[in-house]
């Protein structure tokens, strides 16, 4: 079985305020500088999708980009636009690095998702940075 490839882009804006409980305030500011402020900063996040799978012969499609962009608007971005991500019971225990908001995001759709098809998740923070998580 040969596989495609899917992508779909989407956007979502939230804040954050990096910072551990497990660090002193003096080490919260060393680690994640101004990212720590006290009142939080916000991003223009970009959240890419890729899925993969057999090119169904009598669609023609890997996945139905309805059913994509209605799983990732009801599990993503219905729960993360325009909301502090501190606030959210997925980040009580760890940091709102967008090396975490990746990871979980790709956790939730991958639950989401018919088994096997996500590959990764990747979420642009700002135009020079990016993360990206498949899962291993």
């Amino acid at each position: 079985m040969k596989t495609a490839y899917f992508g779909r882009r989407y956007m979502l804006s939230a804040s954050h305020r990096l910072h551990s409980d497990a660090l002193s305030e003096e080490a919260n500011r060393a680690t994640y500088g101004k990212c720590n402020n006290p009142f939080g900063h916000g991003h223009n996040y970009v959240i890419e999708v890729l899925v993969g799978g057999p090119v169904d012969d009598e669609t023609g499609m890997v996945i139905n980009l309805a059913t994509l962009d209605e799983v990732v608007q009801t599990s993503v971005l219905a729960r993360f636009d325009h909301t502090n991500l501190n606030s959210d019971p997925l980040f009580v225990n760890q940091v709102p690095t967008t090396e975490n908001l990746c990871r979980e995001t790709f956790r939730i759709l991958r639950d989401a998702l018919p088994k096997g098809q996500l590959e990764y998740v990747r979420v642009e923070e700002t135009e020079n940075n990016f993360f990206q998580y498949s899962g291993n």
